[in-house]
């Protein structure tokens, strides 16, 4: 019988994962359970993805505010801080900021505007024209803009993260002082103790600072580095990939997802004889059309991945190959054509006309961002997807 099924993704059920939990044996014992209910058989390349949320919860990489104030107290010396680009989230960066607050005398706040790094809106992009602002090059204090623009609600959750991020500064004993700008030496004018918030632009944010003349730059990647009084922490990204716990503790990025990654690859090839691969994944890597945000708060979609999801997609354009190289075939004769053209393709594609078109960004992106969508962020509760069937082709 003729295969009709291409990639399939399969959200999993697995218990609640606590801190000291065994992940890694968790993730083995619900693919093989899933397996056998579903009744779908393990194959080589197939793939295991686990969110990164639950080996985090599992290694207990969680921190307290206090945690953060005494890292951040060590570097500022309790001056007055500046903290340029900071994302729009209650999830994210709020409880953070309750920790950098109070380790402060003041807190200088500049959000980019019109939007975040990753997207959620402060003010409309249109709003900026007809008020004549020019957002690459205009700074405004917190009254000029307010003058201008009355409702700053994020479209969503309805919350004015002006007003909020400024009322968690000012309960965490901090005055607090808000600025809109792009530049980040903007900051310069008030501080020059700097603090970056942002995550994907940090490093050209902290050059463009050093540069302007700034005397102490960190950024959000540089906090809990190490761990304060037995806190968690992440040698690589710090705060960043942070997500909120409780009202006073964040669980952090995991860590050592290289190490789990082949762990879990080594113990489903003695339980099953296949070679899967096996990743961590963050957040997906794409962006709502309607709200304009970009999924991607995480510093990486994958902290941890095995050598197979090394890499970009080596594919060719079956549409283009229909309309152009055998455009003049039908039926059986294009199918078996299209499929002897894939069979012999060139190991690297890259710039070829026929290639044109398909999607240039790594496997570990695509994939991690097919594992989130496919878990989801609520109560789905199914923090491992196993995926079959991505590497196939149509001539498989």
């Amino acid at each position: 019988m003729e295969r009709m099924l291409g990639t399939v993704a399969r959200g999993l059920r697995a218990p609640i994962i606590i801190k000291g939990d065994d992940i890694a044996q968790i993730t083995v014992d619900t693919v093989l359970k899933a397996s056998e209910y579903g009744n779908f058989e393990l194959m080589d390349n197939d793939i295991v993805a686990i969110t990164e949320a639950v080996v985090a919860r599992a290694q207990g990489n969680y921190a307290h505010i206090d945690d953060i104030q005494y890292d951040v107290k060590q570097k500022y010396k309790y001056n007055t801080i500046g903290l340029v680009f900071p994302i729009l989230s209650r999830n994210r960066f709020a409880i953070c900021l309750k920790g950098i607050a109070k380790a402060a005398k003041k807190i200088v706040l500049m959000f980019s505007y019109p939007s975040d790094e990753v997207g959620n809106s402060i003010v409309d992009l249109d709003m900026l024209d007809k008020a004549g602002i020019n957002p690459w090059k205009d700074t405004l204090n917190e009254k000029q803009f307010r003058e201008h623009f009355k409702n700053t609600s994020h479209l969503f959750t309805g919350v004015d993260y002006i007003e909020y991020y400024s009322n968690l500064i000012k309960e965490s004993g901090a005055e607090v002082e808000v600025i809109f700008s792009n530049n980040p030496t903007s900051i310069l004018k008030y501080t020059d103790s700097v603090l970056t918030c942002d995550i994907h632009t940090r490093n050209r944010t902290k050059r463009l600072l050093r540069e302007g003349g700034a005397k102490i730059v960190y950024g959000l990647d540089d906090i809990l580095t190490t761990s304060v009084n037995g806190s968690g922490f992440n040698e690589n990204y710090g705060l960043l990939g942070s997500n909120k716990a409780k009202e006073d503790t964040v669980k952090l990025f995991p860590r050592d997802c290289e190490s789990l990654v082949l762990k879990i690859q080594h113990m489903l090839k003695e339980k099953t004889g296949k070679t899967i691969e096996v990743m961590v994944y963050g957040d997906g890597a794409f962006k709502d059309p309607v709200g304009k945000i970009w999924e991607l708060a995480d510093p990486v979609v994958s902290p941890g991945y095995t050598k197979g999801l090394a890499g970009t997609p080596n594919e060719l354009k079956l549409k283009y190959l229909a309309d152009n190289q055998f455009g003049n075939l039908k039926g059986e004769d294009l199918k078996i054509a299209i499929s002897k053209y894939i069979e012999n393709k060139s190991d690297n594609l890259k710039g070829s006309m026929e290639s044109q078109g398909t999607t240039p960004r790594r496997l570990t992106d695509l994939i991690g961002s097919l594992s989130d969508l496919t878990s989801g962020s609520g109560d789905k509760g199914t923090p491992i997807v196993y995926i079959q069937g991505y590497f196939d082709n149509y001539s498989n």
